[in-house]
């Protein structure tokens, strides 16, 4: 049972959560802060969706923020972008864009829940001079091919010499096929890599950067972001298949160079909201990831900025249903989310109250919380029955979070690809996924 002195305390540093109004005091929190991560317990939850997309319409609206950054890819969050912001040939609706998301967990952001969201950022924008719209970007580095095929044509267009020299460079990558597993897997038998020419194509667009921007700005920005990300993909593939913690750290580095990239894009007023997994935006500091040598999005940014700067909102929920696959790859379902183990921060809460609320922590909270107990983190691959094995990081909750949403019931979230199977079980697999 939890201890009487933790539900105690948790009375005294939460409020009910019913509506968009519940939400002040953590806008009060987020004061002046430039960047606020907005974080999941699983990537497949209608709800978190629903409360991340109520606290940035507040955060654009009553704070001014610049840009929300996703956990996807940098091409097709960029389409996105372009909508959202109204540019030419940009797409008709927000489902048709969102149609685009293909790659396989093609749900996180091809679901009706990014649809309000896309649709609210693009009527915010139309009202809003060019240089006040709030985009839309992707933080991740899975887009290997698609991002060289975007700087590509790019090139095409204002530099065809320089197409030509990176069609040469980033030819060092046809015998794979286009295939990542293929290509890191060649790069553990073989000490080879196409890293050099990876290298190279992001220095030469960044040596000609003064002609390209005359271009646009904009158009520019796009290019770069995607020959950096084809450098960091490289690397992150080429280090994934030796395991351990290093193509973690790649990816959670890359997406916070990304970050720091969009910041100072949108100039020094910029202010940034970022949609992750907890396992992304929570300090990894006060989790066991620290122990295993893993840094992550949350942690970096803290470092990195001034701490009061920074607000970290957690999510957590008992128990419901959830969007996820049993393998990597494998057709998406609807599966049962069954109640959290014993001892769990999300049975200690629903112990307390089976109701949705908001925590706010101030740094002053008792020796109880300050324990490590198990935190749920599901990921797009998910097996209900194995909940006593895994799905649980030891986390120290006030030192991982500034704020937690606490969501009793949950449902699965609605994908806009059909069609979605219904309670399979299977194995779980590697990666998970988060």
């Amino acid at each position: 049972m939890p201890s009487e002195s933790v539900t105690a305390h948790l009375t005294n540093i939460e409020t009910s959560l019913r509506d968009e109004g519940d939400l002040d005091p953590l806008l009060d929190a987020v004061g002046d802060s430039r960047f606020v991560l907005l974080g999941e317990a699983s990537h497949g939850t209608s709800e978190y969706y629903l409360w991340r997309e109520r606290i940035t319409r507040r955060l654009v609206r009553e704070k001014g923020f610049s840009f929300v950054a996703v956990e996807g890819d940098w091409p097709d969050c960029y389409r996105v972008n372009r909508f959202v912001k109204g540019y030419d040939d940009a797409g008709t609706s927000a489902r048709e864009v969102l149609h685009t998301f293909e790659r396989w967990p093609s749900w996180m952001w091809a679901n009706e829940e990014i649809v309000a969201l896309t649709e609210f950022l693009r009527d915010h924008n139309s009202h809003v001079p060019g240089e006040e719209k709030v985009g839309f970007y992707g933080l991740d580095v899975y887009s290997l091919w698609n991002s060289m095929q975007a700087v590509e044509r790019y090139l095409r267009r204002v530099d065809p010499e320089a197409a030509a020299r990176a069609r040469r460079a980033y030819g060092c990558f046809d015998p794979y096929g286009e295939d990542v597993q293929e290509y890191a897997m060649a790069t553990a038998l073989v000490p080879t890599s196409c890293e050099s020419e990876a290298v190279a194509m992001l220095m030469e667009l960044r040596h000609g950067a003064p002609q390209y921007r005359e271009d646009g700005r904009e158009a520019y920005f796009n290019a770069e972001q995607n020959a950096l990300t084809v450098r960091n993909a490289e690397l992150y593939y080429r280090t994934m298949v030796r395991g351990g913690p290093d193509s973690w750290n790649i990816r959670d580095n890359h997406m916070v160079e990304t970050l720091e990239r969009l910041m100072a894009h949108h100039g020094p007023k910029a202010k940034g909201i970022v949609w992750e997994h907890n396992t992304h935006i929570g300090d990894a500091r006060a989790t066991d990831m620290a122990r295993a040598g893993m840094v992550n999005v949350g942690q970096l940014v803290r470092q990195r900025q001034e701490p009061e700067g920074v607000v970290l909102v957690g999510f957590a929920s008992y128990q419901g249903s959830v969007i996820a696959g049993a393998e990597w790859g494998a057709p998406m379902q609807r599966m049962p989310v069954p109640p959290a183990r014993t001892g769990s921060w999300e049975e200690i809460l629903h112990s307390e109250s089976p109701a949705d609320r908001l925590l706010l922590f101030n740094g002053d909270e008792p020796e109880e919380m300050l324990e490590p107990r198990g935190h749920r983190a599901i990921g797009v691959v998910y097996n209900p029955t194995h909940e006593r094995f895994g799905n649980y990081v030891p986390t120290v909750l006030p030192h991982r979070y500034d704020a937690l949403l606490y969501l009793d019931r949950t449902t699965a979230l609605r994908p806009l690809h059909f069609p979605v199977r219904q309670d399979g079980e299977a194995p779980e697999t590697f990666p998970s996924g988060m």
